[in-house]
């Protein structure tokens, strides 16, 4: 189990663990992040990721993406 900020571009990566507090954890969910869905790498540029979730694109920030776990 590795951070997403950690894995590779381009490859599918399962959620095993999405960490913080609950209100962090609710605004992942918002965005479409459920422990079990399947999310893809799109690109990463000065620390934030766009992540393809649900047939969407999401950008984050380098500290979110340190909470989801996959």
């Amino acid at each position: 189990m590795i951070p997403l900020n950690l894995a590779n571009s381009g490859e599918a990566q399962i959620i095993k663990k999405i960490g913080g507090n609950p209100e962090v954890k609710k605004h992942l969910e918002n965005l479409g992040f459920c422990v079990g869905g399947e999310i893809t790498i799109i690109s990463s540029l000065g620390g934030n990721l766009i992540i393809k979730v649900k047939e969407s694109r999401v950008a984050i920030n380098n500290e979110l993406a340190r909470k989801i776990m996959v």
